[in-house]
């Protein structure tokens, strides 16, 4: 697996075996040295290397967080927000990074310095993830769902899995048996979990 274009040395990029295993703490000490790759780590230790979103989807990503942003302002909720580039070290030893999230401000101030320099130890109290044109690849809405399913297991309250193509939103609800499918979707509504907390998503769909 290819973790990191050519570094600045001149050296060919860091190639590793599909099946090395590594520690959460091994996983840190990579993305340190290959700042430019996008790494994930399943819970079973194996790399997930992400790939650039394209600009469409990247301007959805950065509509959904400017209004979260907003959201979370006008609700006047203790939440903390953190974009896509953000790694969360979940109980189960995996490290994701959703593509937007939420933590209870009194969680994040419960943390050391050090804790929160490096990947969180904790899993966000509200993970959205937003579905790329095709299911290939970790952006995909399959690959998606698994995120999905191991941020709930993991602790997550509330997850939104945002699918553009659909205009639809698949609500992940902590302790629910089963999904629920809102289609067309026109806002998010954290509903009693965070009273106050809605966004509008037509600038999302619009992308």
């Amino acid at each position: 697996m290819t973790l990191a274009t050519v570094p600045a040395n001149g050296l060919a990029p860091l190639l590793l075996p599909e099946r090395l295993r590594l520690t959460a703490d091994q996983f840190e000490a990579v993305c340190h040295a290959n700042p430019d790759a996008v790494l994930e780590l399943d819970a079973s230790g194996e790399l997930i290397q992400m790939t650039p979103t394209g600009s469409e989807t990247g301007a959805r990503n950065q509509a959904l967080g400017a209004l979260l942003w907003l959201g979370v302002r006008a609700s006047g909720l203790p939440l903390k927000l953190f974009d896509s580039s953000t790694g969360f070290r979940l109980p189960d030893g995996s490290v994701l990074s959703p593509d937007a999230s939420l933590v209870r401000r009194e969680r994040w101030e419960a943390l050391t310095a050090e804790e929160r320099r490096g990947f969180a130890p904790l899993c966000p109290d509200l993970v959205v993830e937003l579905a790329s044109p095709s299911d290939e690849g970790p952006r995909g809405l399959t690959a998606l769902r698994r995120k999905m399913a191991a941020y709930q297991a993991n602790g997550a309250q509330l997850g939104w899995l945002l699918i553009p193509e659909q205009r639809a939103v698949e609500v992940w609800l902590a302790g629910a048996s089963q999904t629920e499918r809102i289609a067309p979707a026109t806002t998010l509504d954290a509903g009693n979990l965070f009273p106050g907390l809605q966004i509008d998503l037509a600038e999302v769909w619009q992308g």
